[in-house]
């Protein structure tokens, strides 16, 4: 939110500087985006008054004005607005004058006519990006008054981030509290008295929204007068606030919503048939908003009705057909409370975000509603005369939020402050934020919620407003107490990964959770979870695999020419499967050549085992090599000669890896293979805790056998019987050649196999390497019909 300090200071008595004031906005949670002055840098410009217009003798569009520009300074002027007129007041920039964009003004002959000085727009003083005319001031403005101290443009405009919670603080009003707490200063009062009604004009009000709608004010107001215009004053707060005139009912409702954080909404009441009604679109309903976009409305929307259509989508934005305009007379004006979660969603559904229901959203003040009516009804009659009917107030008791009583213990605020705070600073900082004292006790106090305040509910909540208000950098900083323990560093899994693939060679990249439903079902075998309010079609589906932002990428840099890539992600992938939900995921892609190009390198293409030796690294890297296997399967985008499935000790499935389906890669317009692996994270057991052990200082001996398997004996299980049977002996079993083709079937291969043996306590004897290696040759006899290569 965007606001002007000089508005601020008018609601809390301060003397600081903006520095300061942006300081302690900053520590107490209030982070302060910008600071910018209310107006750029210009001098020499003052209140000028239009004597008389004639036309120029030799242009059309210029014209010839007397300006009194101070009393008794009567300067001739050439100007080609169109709405210079006499009797308008407007910036005058005398000769000598410098303007923002770093022009002096001098005297000039514009078409054989004299110009001294320059009549200016709210464009050319920096104001506004409006140049189509001068900037006209009130009446009252007294001519010769310099431009700056006029309109008070001395002031600096602040803009605050605001969290979610704090919708509080989206207001003047909201904000001078919370300042006025911080500083330990006074809030002034603000007093709205009720504004009488004088005629007895009313519109039946019903709410039929059970809950969605507590409580609905509203005030008919006759007779206004059509050419008023909003003051100078008012018209400047908006514009600081970064909002611009518009029209006095709807620059009233603006205003009211920045001071006190109400939201409003006004009505041209001829064109209200009947009652106001507050209820949910019915099928078929359509809208055409404020902004001239028309919306079909569904059966969730929450709408302000008349007899016989909707007018506003409500806590939104108005209709077209209600709202007002230049022949508005009598006026209808709204002023609700709204359920956050009547709203939430609704504007973002309809392509939409507004004020109002950015704060509705977040939560608006139940109790605002009648106060805001009477500030806007005063305003209004001020500006545009009047007469203003009785306030219909409607209600749903029940709905409306109930003030929160809170219990704030001594002992675990110093606990969690680690400070003694006495009592009567604690009360006098929460009551400050609008607290209620309810009761004291030797143990700690129990505080009511202010209505404005729904992010304060259980104690915890309380304990950081004491920290906030108290300042943050008061509170002592002490490390924590803890007992010394002996602890093995774990790495972050997902630092590891990242470093592990790095260093094979491969780069990041960060896609989005959001993919074209096409690819989703070519990758995944299914639709994917749809987003309800997709950015576009191609961003509709939540990616059920980050293999699509993978292939997206790859094809990107392809048709770039950079022909070898190396490419991982890690992030979310999304199911709609009960149980599933979203999985913490790695993925990875291999294509092109398997070295960089270089005098020394191979130009080999990367194959199936290059990306499968790419995850054996990954899984050590990670100490969960020994926990997984991998077999043969099936995948929907993998090709089914090239595609393994990791699994865990238990059986349950951890990802694949494998070649990109010839199929799929033609619908995606690859040229070229593609190797592709997907991990999930979130299932992958727990790495062992690393050990010491000391190496063995007795000679290691190596066996080399080669038996004949049947083709489809899997390498893993091969190995997995060689350490079952081995014993503790066998320190490692590393495949090193598989032979198919001339002697063998051709149903078999041949797997040649290292036997690395060593014992920790004596040197081994060729009986002992002897029995175990007959051990592990019986043993693959009988799991797969093995025979010794030569036999």
């Amino acid at each position: 939110m965007k606001f002007s300090k000089d508005w601020l200071f008018q609601h809390v008595d301060a003397a600081i500087g903006t520095a300061e004031l942006v300081a302690r906005l900053t520590m107490a949670g209030l982070e302060v985006d910008g600071v910018e002055p209310a107006a750029p840098a210009f001098s020499g410009v003052v209140v000028g008054e239009i004597l008389a217009v004639a036309p120029h003798p030799e242009a059309d569009q210029l014209r010839i004005c007397r300006v009194l520009a101070g009393p008794g300074a009567i300067r001739q002027v050439v100007c080609g607005a169109p709405n210079a007129r006499a009797g308008l007041k407007a910036p005058f920039a005398e000769v000598g004058a410098r303007l923002p964009d770093d022009r002096t003004i001098g005297a000039a002959r514009l078409r054989g006519v004299e110009s001294f000085g320059m009549l200016c727009s709210a464009a050319e003083l920096g104001l506004s990006g409006d140049h189509q005319g001068l900037l006209e001031f009130d009446a009252e403005l007294p001519v010769g008054a310099d431009v700056r101290a006029a309109l008070a443009l001395e002031d600096d405009l602040i803009e605050v981030d605001l969290t979610p919670n704090r919708g509080d603080c989206l207001s003047i009003r909201g904000l001078a509290r919370e300042v006025a707490a911080v500083l330990g200063e006074r809030l002034k009062e603000f007093p709205i008295p009720p504004v009488a009604a004088a005629a007895d004009d009313r519109l039946p009000i019903v709410l039929h929204a059970e809950g969605a709608c507590p409580r609905y004010a509203g005030r008919i107001v006759r007779g206004l007068d059509p050419g008023a215009r909003t003051p100078q004053w008012l018209q400047e707060r908006l514009r600081r606030a970064g909002l611009r005139a518009i029209h006095p009912v709807v620059d009233v409702t603006n205003y009211v919503m920045l001071e006190l954080g109400q939201p409003m909404h006004g009505f041209d009441l001829a064109q209200v048939r009947g009652g106001i009604e507050v209820r949910h679109a019915r099928p078929g309903e359509v809208l055409t908003l404020l902004d001239g976009s028309e919306i079909a409305l569904d059966g969730k929307a929450l709408v302000i009705a008349d007899a016989e259509r909707p007018l506003a989508l409500a806590g939104i934005m108005g209709g077209r057909d209600s709202g007002v305009g230049e022949a508005t007379v009598d006026v209808f004006l709204e002023s609700a409370h709204f359920a956050p979660q009547a709203i939430a969603g609704k504007a973002r559904q309809y392509g939409l975000h507004t004020d109002s229901s950015h704060r509705f959203e977040r939560g608006v003040d139940p109790e605002l509603p009648q106060l805001a009516l009477e500030r806007a009804t005063a305003l209004l009659l001020a500006i545009a005369g009047g007469r203003a009917g009785p306030v219909v107030l409607v209600e749903q008791p029940h709905a409306i939020p109930e003030a929160r009583v809170v219990e704030l213990r001594r002992s675990r605020l110093t606990q969690q402050l680690d400070i003694a705070i006495p009592g009567a600073r604690v009360v006098e900082m929460l009551t400050s934020l609008g607290l209620e004292t309810v009761a004291e006790t030797d143990a700690g106090w129990q505080f009511r919620m202010p209505s404005w305040r729904f992010d304060l509910g259980i104690e915890a909540d309380l304990i950081e407003e004491v920290a906030r208000i108290h300042g943050y950098n008061e509170l002592p900083a002490s490390l924590p107490a803890l007992a010394p323990e002996l602890r093995v560093p774990q790495e972050n899994p997902l630092d590891a990964v990242r470093s592990a693939l790095v260093n094979r060679g491969y780069q990041e990249v960060i896609s989005y959770s959001f993919v074209p439903p096409e690819i989703a079902a070519q990758i995944a075998g299914e639709g994917g979870v749809r987003v309800a309010n997709p950015i576009s079609a191609a961003m509709s589906v939540m990616r059920p695999s980050l293999w699509p932002g993978l292939l997206l990428a790859a094809r990107h840099n392809l048709h770039r020419q950079q022909g070898r890539l190396r490419l991982f992600e890690t992030g979310l992938r999304f199911s709609d499967v009960p149980g599933f939900g979203q999985q913490l995921t790695v993925a990875g892609l291999v294509t092109g050549d398997r070295d960089p190009e270089g005098w020394n390198n191979a130009r080999d293409k990367a194959g199936f085992y290059d990306i499968k030796g790419d995850v054996e690294a990954l899984l050590q890297a990670l100490g969960v090599a020994p926990s997984i296997r991998m077999e043969r399967a099936g995948h929907p985008a993998l090709h089914p000669g090239q595609c393994l499935r990791l699994l865990e000790a238990a059986g349950k499935e951890l990802g694949h890896v494998g070649m990109l389906s010839p199929a799929v890669a033609r619908e995606l317009d690859f040229g070229q293979p593609l190797f592709l692996f997907e991990i999930l994270m979130d299932r992958l057991p727990l790495a062992a805790t690393p050990r010491f052990r000391a190496p063995s200082k007795f000679p290691a001996v190596r066996r080399d056998i080669a038996v004949v398997v049947p083709r489809q004996a899997a390498a893993a299980d091969l190995l997995a019987v060689i350490r079952n049977t081995a014993g503790r002996l066998l320190t490692e079993a590393r495949i090193f050649d598989v032979y198919q083709g001339e002697g063998l079937e051709n149903n078999e291969k041949s797997i040649a196999v290292g036997l690395t043996f060593q014992d920790e306590e004596r040197t081994l004897r060729d009986s002992d390497v002897q029995a175990a290696e007959a051990a592990i040759v019986a043993a693959l006899t009988s799991a797969f019909g093995a025979r010794l290569r030569g036999e």
